[in-house]
């Protein structure tokens, strides 16, 4: 099994939002295989608690206009890692650090890699960002 087309979209939908806010590293797994909960997990870091919440806002208004919103959302307050749970897809922005130190991608490693069709352009907004900081 693997993830639903439907779930791989929302995904790209979620990843385009996050790189147009500058996110960093985003990467989408399929864990469908692995876990009943969820097709997709989504994952994108920034360097500052206040980028993470914006890159936060990005996606929910992105997603909000397919009228999708998020059954459950943990971490807001801190910034330093927000979770929003969309079912099929649960999308993770981490602070940099917190991205390093927790490791999702290594736990689970045996997971395929979603094609998120970002292209050149987010690597070059994230470049860009990173030269300016």
């Amino acid at each position: 099994m693997t993830a639903s087309d439907s779930s791989i979209a929302i995904a790209r939908q979620a990843a385009k939002a996050a790189a147009d806010k500058i996110a960093h590293d985003i990467v989408a797994l399929d864990v469908s295989e692995r876990l009943a909960l969820a097709d997709v997990f989504l994952i994108a870091s920034a360097p500052s608690e206040r980028q993470v919440n914006a890159i936060v806002d990005g996606i929910e208004e992105e997603l909000s206009k397919q009228d999708l919103r998020p059954v459950r959302r943990e971490g807001r307050s801190g910034g330093r890692w927000v979770l929003l749970d969309y079912s099929d897809i649960v999308i993770h922005v981490q602070h940099e650090e917190d991205r390093v130190f927790y490791a999702l991608e290594r736990l689970w490693k045996d997971c395929p890699v979603v094609d998120l069709q970002l292209g050149d352009d987010a690597s070059a907004k994230a470049t860009a960002a990173s030269d300016a900081e």
